[in-house]
Formats: structure tokens, C-alpha cells, sequence
């Protein structure tokens, strides 16, 4: 399924339909909607990445400086506590404290204010204020084991040479006696006491507090920040350190800060991958929601431009099936816009196609049917026209001149006929077969007609139908005279680029109801009569070589005479062969 889907996708993006419509209109969508859109996504990742970037630095420099801040406080008070002992020490009038037990009443009342002191000093976070004599011996809470005070690293390294503050930093509570022994992370101040004319010179002051919040601090910010945290004394000598293994690298992210207490530093070291990891996040969350919203873009884009070229794609299919012959094919109109329009034209421009098409064939039709009748009627004329020629000679040999003159002209009017080889020729030889054709009405009829013709020279030479004149005068003398009595004229003049022919008989006339039929087309196989079919013929004549505009009109009045106006356009015969137009 997804593998014709693709393929599909591939013919219709092939280099066959590179050009086509819809794929251009789909490439132009893309363009315009995905430059935007990745510009966008581009500019506002980088802006973004800026402001987070920013915001997590000075977070993580203000999480160090609040560190700062709170172990500064913790440290300026144990050293303000160790330095009121200090100096509670250097007055001469405390020297009765001594480095034994004591065993006179000034000493115990010393050590009962002393122990009072170092009481009064304590908060709730101090977890034990002791003055350390040379012998062992210490004032405080009887709650210390100073043998175990060498477990503490640091108080190792205390010598009787060390002098001032001794910060031991952070260890477990695990010097006590008894139920002191908690275990809880504490941290530690010693001071050497240098006062080489008093009773404590070479004692030592140790305070202790507890250190469980600020560690608890510490991991909150190694949680939040995702760093490594590094405290370190003024000898570099680690006082804390995170659990987790790091391996340090030179594109991590350090804030460093320096206590102003006691000179420890530290150091707050990120990955750059974990400091990066919000814009990473962002940059990720753009480049899936551009790639996204392409996929959207390409299928709305898609969606639109098979929407809107469909109506183009069916107009060209329909044009390919007229270009094949289907003339009665039509396209639907959706819409009155640009392409409604053209769908419309498009269907009028077929329909007037078709109609012209059915009128070519039906004029072609007739052609073919007009020819067959001619070359049927070419058989019998032949033979008549052998025949009367025969009977011509035998005549002159009788000394019958009128009827040898008769078949003469006879002869000629059947030579017009006879020579079908020019549907048109010119109008002088049509009036020269009349004039036959009304010599032989002379020998019949004598005098009782008259016959008067109007045509110029200039005119002669323009084409008319063959044999269409014939037939008119034909009728005139069957129809519309009693025994070849009246009067005949035939007047042709120009009327601009046509040539208009009005011939006119005093004869019997036509009935108003015959002469309203007297154009009409006469169903197949109905008999008609030889006056109307004589009209039509030459009627349709003129209609098939001029055009529908051309042809007979006929006026008549019963009892008055008729007359028959022809029009028809001047056109000469070609010295090739071909007619031409003026």
C-alpha cells in the first residue's frame, strides 16, 4: 500500500509531469509557504536559544553566589563565635582556667563560667563548642571523645606550630561519647590559641555545627544545575565534592567564586551538553515542527493545486476528445469566475462546431444527391440529343425548316445540360441558352410573347449556377401564359459586390397558399409540382454555392403576373480553373 502510494507520487513528480500545471502551482505554494516558515523557525530558535542561554548562565551564577552567600554566613559565625572565645581567653582575668581538671573552687567556678559561655554561644545549629587543652583535658559538654578527634582528617594535619583558624571542613559526627554518635555530616572550625603568657597558650577551640542544610543545598543545586560542585580551602585542598563521577572538559560551563571568609573556592562545572540541553530542546522541537509543518504544507499545497487544476486538467481532456471527433463533448461549469467562463465558451465554441459540421454535411449531402440526379439525367439527354440531331438532318433533307430550327435550338438547350463538368458558368452563356430555349417558344407560340432583356456587357462574364434560369422561363410558359401570351422581362444590374437579377411575367400568377409552400422542401417520396420543384431546384442552387443568405424571392399576385428577384454575389472565372470572389 505504502509502496503504490510512493510510486504513484513518482509518476506525478516525474520529469513527464515536471511541467505541468499543478506541479508547478505545488512548488510555488511550497516556496511560499516554507521560506516563511523556516525563516521563522530559524530566527525564532536563534533568538530563543539566546534568551534561555543567557537566563541559565546568570541562574546558575546567581545559584553559585547564593551558595556563596550562605556558607560565608555559616563560616562568619562560627568565626565570630570562636573569636568572642578568643578573646574571652586573652583576659588575664580569666587565667584560672587550666589544662586539668579542676580541683580548687576559683577553678571550678572558672570552669562552671566558661561552660557557660560557650553555652550561651550556641545556636541551633552548633553541635558542640569545646576548648581543647595541651594535657587533653577540654572545657564544654561532657559529650567528646578527644581521642577520636584524630579521626578527623584534618584535624591530622593540625600541628603545635599551626597557628589562627583551622577550617576541617566537612566530616560525620563520629567523636562523641555515647549517643553523640550520629553520624551527621558536621562542619568544623579549629583555632590554635597563641597566647604564649597565658594558662591556654597551645589550646585549641573547636566548634562544630551542623552541615546538613548547606549539603542538602549543595545537592539541590548539583539537581537543579546539573554540575559538578568543587569546594576547595586556600591549599587546594578538596573540602567538598559530588558524588556523581565526573570527568571535567573544556567546553564545560565553570562559575567560580571565592569565599571572602576563609578563601575557599568554588567551582560549579556543566557539561556544555546539559547547559545547552534547553536550546538543544528548542532547536529540536523547531527543526521537528518546520519538518512537520512542510509535511502539512506539501499536502495542503498538494490538495489545493489538484483542487484548482482539476477543472484545467478535465477543460484539456475534453479538448483532446473534440480534437478526436466527439463533437457532442461538453465539460461542466462550476463557477461563474475566470474558468467558468472559459468552460462556457468551450461548450458554445463546440456546439457552433457541431452545427456547422451538420451543415457542411448536409450541404455535401445534397451536393452528392444534385450530382447523382445530374449524371442519371446525363444518360437520357445523350440519347435524345443523338436522336434529335438525326431527326434535324432529316428534316433539312425534307425541307421542313421550322422544325429543323426547332431541334437546333432544342439541341443547344440540351448541349447546355449535357455538360456537367461546371456547376457554374458565366452569366452570358446561361442567357444565351434562354435565348434558345426561347426561340423554339417562338417557332410554337409565334409572336404572342414578347421577351425584353436589360443586362450590360460588364456583367456577363460573372458566374451563376448552371441551368437555374431555364427552369424559371420554363414555368413562365407552362404556368403562367395561356397559349405562350404575354409579356417577359429580365433585368440584371450590380448592387455593390452582388449581382441582383429580377425577371417578370404579366402571366397567371400564384396563389397565395402555393406560393407560402412554394419554398418549402418537400418531404422524400411526396409528389410535387414541376413549377415549384423548378424553383427550389434553382433556389437551392444559389444557396449552395453562395451561401444560406443568397437564393430566390418570390412575389406574386394571382391573376397579375409574378416576379422572382435573385441575388447572389459577383464572382468571375479563374483563367486556372478556380473561381474567384470580388
Amino acid at each position: 500500500m505504502l509502496s503504490h502510494f510512493f510510486k504513484k507520487l513518482y509518476h506525478r513528480f516525474s520529469i513527464r509531469s515536471y511541467f505541468s500545471i499543478r506541479t508547478k502551482l505545488l512548488f510555488c505554494f511550497l516556496i511560499v509557504a516554507i521560506i516563511p516558515l523556516l525563516s521563522l523557525g530559524a530566527l525564532n530558535y536563534y533568538q530563543s536559544a539566546i534568551v534561555i542561554n543567557s537566563q541559565f548562565g546568570k541562574y546558575g551564577e546567581n545559584t553559585v553566589a547564593q551558595l556563596d552567600q550562605q556558607i560565608s554566613s555559616a563560616l562568619n559565625r562560627m568565626n565570630q563565635t570562636t573569636g568572642t572565645i578568643y578573646s574571652y581567653l586573652l583576659d588575664p582575668a580569666r587565667g584560672g582556667l587550666g589544662d586539668h581538671v579542676p580541683t580548687t573552687y576559683q577553678e571550678i567556678m572558672d570552669k562552671d563560667d566558661f561552660e557557660a559561655l560557650l553555652k550561651s554561644l550556641k545556636t541551633d545549629l552548633t553541635r558542640g563548642i569545646y576548648l581543647i587543652t595541651r594535657s587533653g583535658y577540654y572545657y564544654g559538654e561532657n559529650n567528646l571523645d578527644v581521642s577520636k578527634l584524630s579521626d578527623i582528617p584534618a584535624w591530622r594535619s593540625i600541628t603545635r606550630s599551626s597557628k589562627g583558624p583551622y577550617w576541617l571542613g566537612f566530616y560525620p559526627m563520629s567523636h562523641g561519647m555515647g549517643d553523640s554518635v550520629t553520624g551527621e555530616p558536621i562542619l568544623g572550625l579549629a583555632v590554635r590559641i597563641n597566647n604564649p603568657a597565658g594558662t591556654q597558650h597551645g589550646s585549641t577551640i573547636l566548634i562544630e555545627e551542623n552541615a546538613q542544610v548547606l549539603l542538602h543545598m549543595f545537592h539541590m543545586f548539583e539537581e537543579d544545575i546539573k554540575a559538578h560542585l568543587t569546594i576547595t580551602d586556600s591549599q587546594e585542598r578538596p573540602i567538598y565534592q559530588s558524588e556523581a563521577p565526573f570527568t571535567p572538559n573544556d567546553s564545560d560551563v565553570v562559575w567560580n567564586r571565592t569565599l571572602a571568609a576563609n578563601g575557599w573556592k568554588i567551582e560549579a562545572r556543566v557539561p556544555s551538553k546539559d547547559f545547552y540541553f534547553s536550546s538543544s530542546l528548542i532547536r529540536s522541537n523547531t527543526v521537528l515542527v518546520a519538518i512537520v509543518s512542510c509535511l502539512l504544507a506539501f499536502g495542503l499545497a498538494y490538495i489545493f493545486s489538484s483542487k484548482f487544476t482539476a477543472r484545467i486538467r478535465r477543460l484539456k481532456d475534453s479538448m483532446q476528445k473534440v480534437s478526436f471527433g466527439k463533437l457532442h463533448t461538453r465539460t461542466l461549469v462550476e463557477g461563474k469566475d475566470e474558468l467558468g467562463s472559459l468552460d462556457t465558451s468551450f461548450n458554445r465554441m463546440v456546439g457552433g462546431i457541431q452545427s456547422l459540421v451538420q451543415e457542411v454535411e448536409q450541404s455535401e449531402r445534397l451536393k452528392k444527391e444534385a450530382e447523382l440526379k445530374a449524371f442519371h439525367y446525363q444518360i437520357n439527354p445523350h440519347l435524345l440529343f443523338n436522336t434529335l440531331n438525326s431527326i434535324q438532318w432529316k428534316a433539312r433533307l425534307q425541307g421542313a425548316e421550322d422544325i429543323r430550327q426547332m431541334l437546333y435550338h432544342l439541341t443547344m438547350v440540351l448541349e447546355g445540360n449535357l455538360d456537367i463538368s461546371q456547376e457554374l458558368i458565366t452569366l452570358g452563356r446561361e442567357l444565351r441558352m434562354i435565348e434558345h430555349f426561347l426561340k423554339i417558344q417562338v417557332i410554337r407560340y409565334g409572336s404572342a410573347f414578347s421577351y425584353e432583356q436589360t443586362c450590360s456587357e460588364e456583367l456577363k462574364p460573372y458566374l451563376i449556377p448552371r441551368m437555374t434560369l431555364q427552369p424559371l422561363f420554363e414555368n413562365i410558359f407552362f404556368h403562367g401564359f395561356e397559349d405562350g401570351k404575354g409579356n417577359i422581362s429580365l433585368n440584371v444590374r450590380e448592387e455593390g459586390e452582388h449581382l441582383l437579377l429580377t425577371l417578370t411575367d404579366d402571366g397567371a400568377g400564384i396563389t397565395e397558399e402555393k406560393l407560402r409552400t412554394l419554398m418549402l422542401a418537400k418531404p422524400e417520396g411526396k409528389p410535387q409540382g414541376r413549377g415549384g420543384l423548378g424553383v427550389q431546384n434553382a433556389n437551392q442552387k444559389f444557396k449552395l454555392h453562395f451561401g444560406q443568405q443568397y437564393g430566390l424571392t418570390v412575389q406574386s399576385t394571382k391573376g397579375e403576373g409574378t416576379t422572382i428577384v435573385i441575388r447572389w454575389p459577383k464572382k468571375e472565372e479563374s483563367p486556372y480553373g478556380d473561381n474567384q470572389d470580388h
